[in-house]
């Protein structure tokens, strides 16, 4: 389980692709390596992955093919910044939203508006998923609990609205025009839309 809130913002050390395999390291601070043993949880731009290796403080993980056609772990290069957060442990306070690092696709940055000390930055998605998308609702974003600003469902567009903090502390500054983003939905308004669809297919179709 994951909250939303990044607490580490890392370059990527270095990674190695294999067909349907890539594996990458990232240099975890030391408030980060606390407890850490190979086979925890961690998120990576969301992501949830496996510690595979541990080197002092160099963390390795393998992301495989499926990871990699769902997310944007595909186009990591050493250097790229990545939002790192470490698993919750039980009884943590929850600052975002409860998350599980399961990505149900990718959106890209369609636009970046900057104003005084403000910024939204809005995405487009085609994608089936944008149905558990509501205005005021949230979506983790790269990892990064977020408040949807503005949805407009029928061009496939999303916008959120950054803080200063949030920029600071993410990768969300380094993005530009067309690059991808990772997005969990809601669980629970997943459930809730995808009973309701369900019920209501049942029910005319008798």
């Amino acid at each position: 389980m994951y909250t939303g809130i990044v607490q580490g913002l890392l370059p990527v050390k270095h990674i190695d692709r294999k067909e349907g395999l890539t594996t990458f390291s990232l240099q975890l601070p030391d408030e980060l390596m606390d407890d850490l043993q190979t086979g925890a949880s961690i998120a990576v731009n969301g992501v949830c992955l496996t510690v595979a290796r541990i080197d002092d403080n160099k963390v390795t993980f393998d992301a495989i093919a499926e990871t990699l056609a769902t997310t944007n772990l595909d186009a990591l290069q050493v250097g790229t910044q990545v939002n790192v957060e470490r698993s919750a442990h039980h009884g943590a306070e929850v600052g975002g939203h409860v998350l599980s690092g399961h990505i149900v696709g990718k959106a890209a940055v369609a636009d970046v508006e900057h104003s005084p000390n403000n910024c939204r930055m809005t995405f487009a998605s085609p994608a089936p998923w944008l149905k558990y998308v509501f205005e005021k609702g949230f979506l983790a974003v790269n990892g990064a609990s977020l408040t949807v600003a503005k949805l407009d469902s029928e061009h496939g567009r999303f916008a959120i609205n950054l803080i200063p903090e949030t920029l600071e502390r993410t990768n969300f500054a380094a993005l530009a025009e067309g690059d991808e983003v990772n997005i969990e939905v809601d669980s629970q308004t997943q459930v809730i839309v995808d009973t309701v669809e369900r019920v209501m297919a049942e029910r005319y179709a008798n």
